[in-house]
């Protein structure tokens, strides 16, 4: 222990020295082991990930199909609504459908 504390002080160079050499004497030793356990771990990351995309994705299409089934108009008070509560301005694409109309 007293060979990291040494290390974390601003000890000795032969603290270093030493946690160096044995770093490079270590690591081909423990990288076939680790390798497996690195491509475990990124495979469920992987995995995690398409799952999260795979449930927003229903949700996205839960959120589509209830506003078609709302309504335009439905849809136009929650831009309203949005805007009201962010402190925005409604979106100039909407602004520009309703004068086409009008």
């Amino acid at each position: 222990m007293a060979l990291f504390d040494d290390v974390l002080s601003g000890g000795n160079w032969v603290a270093g020295l030493v946690i160096g050499v044995g770093a490079v004497v270590v690591l081909p030793l423990v990288a076939p082991i680790l390798r497996p356990v690195a491509k475990t771990a990124i495979k469920g990351g992987i995995l995690a990930y398409q799952g999260a995309a795979e449930l927003l994705e229903g949700v996205s299409d839960l959120v589509a199909e209830a506003a078609a089934e709302a309504g335009g108009e439905a849809t136009t008070q929650a831009f309203e609504g949005a805007a009201q509560a962010t402190g925005t301005a409604r979106p100039r694409r909407a602004r520009i459908r309703s004068e086409a109309r009008g």
